[in-house]
């Protein structure tokens, strides 16, 4: 499996409900370091498992969405807690989407799967994979 991996990061605000959370419950502040890496059985026609300038400008455009916002305030995340794990899910799913409008260029819609990594700190992270 070949693949390729950018780098970005975001900032953002939130609170937890649950005990299991503890002072996490009081609204805190969160800066992820966002790895998001694009996999393929076989390279394009170009020798790239994507090109590596829309993959970055993907990641940046998803980020910007949520970058500086209290997800508290978010409408779709009303009743949810914005965890590390959750948020890598979101951002997966929006930038699959992003493939699948071809913002990432034709030989995009070849990649056969995709790991979105929220690093929390330099000693925690969690991840979301799937196929494409």
């Amino acid at each position: 499996m070949y693949r390729l991996n950018v780098r970005d990061h975001f900032m953002i605000a939130h609170s937890f409900r649950g005990e299991v959370f503890g002072p996490a419950q009081r609204l805190h502040g969160a800066t992820y370091v966002v790895d998001v890496t694009f996999q393929r059985r076989e390279l394009d026609d170009n020798g790239l498992v994507v090109d590596i300038g829309l993959a970055g400008e993907a990641l940046k455009r998803v980020l910007a969405e949520f970058n500086f916002q209290n997800l508290d305030e978010v409408e779709e995340f009303q009743g949810r807690n914005t965890t590390t794990e959750f948020m890598a899910r979101v951002l997966f799913e929006r930038l699959a989407t992003a493939i699948q409008l071809g913002h990432l260029g034709e030989a995009a819609l070849g990649l056969d799967s995709l790991c979105v990594t929220l690093h929390e700190s330099h000693v925690a992270w969690a991840s979301y994979e799937g196929a494409l």
